[in-house]
């Protein structure tokens, strides 16, 4: 199937921070000005008081072809993956050197004192991929040990960002020699040229999906239907190939540099339901804890 042709014409949402992009959602529920959404709004949206069902309208096309795992199981589905992003930590093994700073190969690694003040990573309350950094802690280790886990690794914290991609930036850029982020803003970052290594902490890895589905009501139902019909397609997936190590549908992924053969095994069990229900809560308490050391908005 050829590429829609009205594909760069739709509205694609991609802003940066959470709130906005739940902010925007809601604006935009009465004259469907949207095309496609994110799957990482999906369950956030409904916690806001949107019915998905009646937000999203499916396509049967991809259904048979993406893994049950990276799809909505309605049938038909309201969204269908694309492709899995996870955390990872960029090391600046220039910086790492001069501080005598040894190579962390675990998340608990990051609360020796050695690091103290020597870490960046994303504010959750703001960032998708902090936020999937928090609740895959949760996941891992239960909400007592969690917490215990990042009052420790506060204390080794100089600052939040409220950029998923910042801190492997700034690692990069030997401004922090720790930073943490997701795999895909570290390999690039080390593709660049950057001296970093890319961790994938040995524990787990929290992560996320990119997905789409249909707004109900938008203006560019046709063309809304031919992007969902490709977004599927072996073409789409060769695409995402080039970028991400794990794709929705299964045997369509190809090794990539710096990234381990077993990365989607690395990968958490992850309910997504339950980190939009409980986002609330849990950011709650990550700001009463440690808002005091995030960066000002700009």
């Amino acid at each position: 199937m050829a590429r829609p042709s009205d594909l760069e014409k739709m509205t694609f949402a991609e802003l940066t921070e959470m709130e906005a992009r739940i902010e925007r959602l809601k604006a935009e529920k009465q004259n469907a000005e949207r095309t496609a959404v994110r799957k990482q709004l999906m369950d956030l949206a409904k916690e806001h008081g949107f019915d998905i069902r009646e937000l999203l309208d499916g396509r049967k096309k991809g259904k048979g072809s993406v893994a049950a795992k990276y799809r909505d199981p309605k049938n038909p589905p309201a969204w269908v993956g694309m492709d899995v992003y996870g955390a990872a930590i960029c090391f600046n093994t220039v910086e790492a050197q001069k501080l005598g700073l040894p190579k962390p190969e675990t998340w608990k690694d990051l609360t020796k004192p050695v690091y103290k003040g020597r870490i960046v990573m994303p504010n959750p309350a703001s960032s998708g991929t902090g936020y999937l950094d928090v609740t895959g802690w949760i996941q891992m280790w239960g909400e007592a040990d969690a917490w215990k886990y990042m009052d420790a690794l506060h204390d080794n914290i100089a600052q939040y960002t409220h950029s998923g991609s910042k801190p492997c930036r700034q690692a990069g850029a030997g401004e922090f020699p720790i930073g943490v982020s997701f795999e895909y803003r570290a390999v690039t970052t080390k593709k660049s040229g950057a001296p970093i290594d890319v961790i994938f902490p040995t524990e787990g890895l929290g992560w996320d999906l990119e997905s789409s589905g249909i707004v109900k009501g938008t203006k560019k139902l046709d063309a809304a239907k031919a992007m969902m019909d490709w977004l599927a397609t072996p073409e789409a997936m060769s695409l995402y190939a080039k970028n991400f190590a794990v794709l929705a549908v299964p045997g369509m992924a190809k090794p990539l540099e710096f990234v381990p053969a077993d990365y989607e095994k690395r990968l958490i069990k992850n309910d997504f339901s339950w980190s939009a229900k409980n986002r609330d809560k849990i950011i709650g308490e990550w700001l009463k804890r440690y808002d005091g050391k995030s960066e000002p908005k700009s």
